[in-house]
């Protein structure tokens, strides 16, 4: 009995790490999904397949249930007396390297266990959030891919009264006719942030992700307002015109800023 019990929970510490975290992922996405909230995560574009693939996830564990515990480890090897004897004579040729593998495997696995362990619970309990503006701030001087060539593709063809801030961002950064944008109306929404360390300056910005949160972009657009007159971080809704100053850098002239909440989906695609 004293030799099935380490068995046991090897067995029952794999179903767990495997089975038993991916159903709780699978619940958490589906929970997310239904609520739609799952957005804050990924592109809506992808909700389907995050969904489906939960879905398929519970039921290959519902399945696993019907395996007795321990039967994903079988791998169908015939480990027979002989192979144990050539395995003895082994571990008595070489016992400390051996044993300390294994003290390095069982470490590895519990703290991985862990982890693992503590990022679902996390995923459990805390409530869904968007990625702080902080986040946005850190991003906002890396070099973004994410907007490269949009301005060429889209210059004299596109209807820029559906820019987005992401969009306006990429022509604010590449363009090399600005006049052809001035005096473009444009109504955002977006976070306020400085627009440099000094903060004498005031962005409109939003994140912009193309698949999930992980390659979150910052989009940033300078905004003629007071610096004192929003806090880093509001949420506003923007109306104005798109204007091209003497030196040929474009910034928006408010004609109207209203705070408001952060929107259901704080993202744009």
């Amino acid at each position: 009995m004293s030799d099935q019990s380490p068995s046991r929970v090897r067995a029952l510490g794999t179903r767990w790490l495997g089975v038993g975290l991916a159903t709780l992922i699978a619940v958490v996405t589906l929970g997310l999904g239904v609520t739609g909230r799952l957005t804050l995560y990924i592109s809506p574009e992808s909700v389907w397949f995050a969904c489906a693939a939960a879905v398929v996830t519970l039921a290959g564990a519902i399945w696993s249930c019907t395996l007795p515990l321990g039967e994903e480890g079988d791998h169908g090897h015939d480990h027979g007396h002989d192979h144990g004897e050539t395995t003895d004579a082994a571990d008595d040729a070489h016992p400390a390297p051996r044993s300390s593998r294994r003290t390095l495997a069982v470490v590895g696995a519990v703290t991985g266990g862990v982890v693992a362990t503590g990022v679902v619970a996390a995923a459990l309990v805390l409530p869904p959030a968007s990625l702080s503006v902080e986040l946005a701030m850190s991003r906002a001087g890396e070099q973004s891919t994410l907007f490269a060539g949009a301005d060429t593709v889209a210059l004299g063809v596109a209807d820029t009264s559906t820019f987005g801030v992401g969009d306006w961002a990429s022509v604010f950064a590449t363009a090399t006719n600005t006049t052809a944008y001035d005096g473009a109306a444009v109504k955002l929404i977006g976070f306020v942030t400085p627009e440099n360390s000094d903060g004498d300056g005031v962005n409109l910005t939003r994140l912009v992700i193309t698949h999930c949160v992980i390659d979150a972009q910052t989009a940033a657009l300078p905004v003629a307002v007071d610096p004192g007159d929003y806090k880093t971080g509001q949420w506003v809704e923007v109306t104005g015109t798109v204007k091209a100053d003497a030196d040929g850098d474009l910034h928006i002239e408010p004609t109207d800023v209203v705070a408001i909440d952060e929107p259901g989906d704080p993202y744009e695609y």
